[in-house]
């Protein structure tokens, strides 16, 4: 299928590993040129070669903090007339509900709350004066399906739903289309990270962990990032203009609903 994207220019944030590589692989196969956000310089420049020599477009690395005011000002200003943004950024650590303090709140919302809302603020107006834009929120299942242990992170992503809810159909008629991707277990640093905690908390190995936790998936297996990526950038096509302010679950069919 022709996404019909090709030239467009897209932002991916944490685009160097994991969910966030995946979405910038699918974009670059589309034909977008890419921005490509992380911490990590050596694994973010070597993302970027990768897909400049597989896929021809032009990518950006910029390495920075996208949680930080300054991050976010190096990423915006390499970003130029942005036609799409996929927003991701880490969350939050697990625990439990009486270990997190005001300021464990706080870091957990500005990063995974009030940073993607910065970037959805400087971009968007640029999009809606153009008359086409296409965003991405990667957060979670636990909007749908809280996880207990993911408090901080339960808290911040349904403060950014919320913001999309509205937001998403403000800006519908300009044009600009905003969905939410909500991932269960991929194959990620982030899983191998949960991994490690449940190992320990059960007392069990690593690989008897992650048995246990994809044998507790209806698919029986974790998601990759691959595939991920195909459904981030289907949102980011000329197709998805009807969808809109949707939390679409990729979580492998954890969340048992109806409708």
């Amino acid at each position: 299928m022709d996404l019909g994207i090709r030239g467009r220019r897209a932002v991916i944030c944490a685009g160097s590993k994991g969910l966030g590589r995946g979405c910038a692989e699918a974009l670059a196969e589309a034909g977008v040129d890419l921005v490509i956000n992380a911490r990590g310089a050596e694994a973010l420049n070597a993302t970027a070669a990768d897909l400049r020599s597989r896929f021809g477009v032009e990518v950006t690395a910029v390495a920075a903090d996208i949680k930080s005011e300054e991050g976010r000002a190096e990423v915006l200003a390499a970003a130029g007339d942005a036609d799409i943004l996929v927003n991701n950024a880490g969350g939050p650590p697990p625990g439990m509900w009486h270990e997190w303090t005001r300021d464990d709140f706080i870091a957990a919302i500005d990063g995974n709350m009030l940073t993607p809302i910065a970037m959805m603020q400087a971009l968007l107006p640029g999009m809606c004066e153009r008359g086409w834009g296409r965003v991405v929120n990667i957060t979670s299942q636990s909007v749908k399906s809280p996880i207990p242990v993911l408090g901080l992170s339960n808290t911040a992503r349904a403060g950014l739903t919320g913001f999309v809810a509205g937001t998403s159909r403000q800006v519908a008629g300009k044009g600009v289309v905003i969905n939410n991707l909500l991932p269960g277990v991929h194959d990620t640093d982030r899983a191998r990270s949960l991994d490690a905690d449940y190992a320990k908390s059960k007392g069990i190995s690593l690989e008897e962990a992650q048995k246990e936790r994809a044998a507790a998936l209806p698919t029986g297996k974790y998601g990759t990032p691959e595939a991920f990526g195909a459904a981030c950038a289907f949102l980011c096509s000329v197709h998805s203009a009807f969808i809109i302010g949707q939390n679409i679950s990729l979580d492998g069919g954890v969340f048992n609903s109806t409708i």
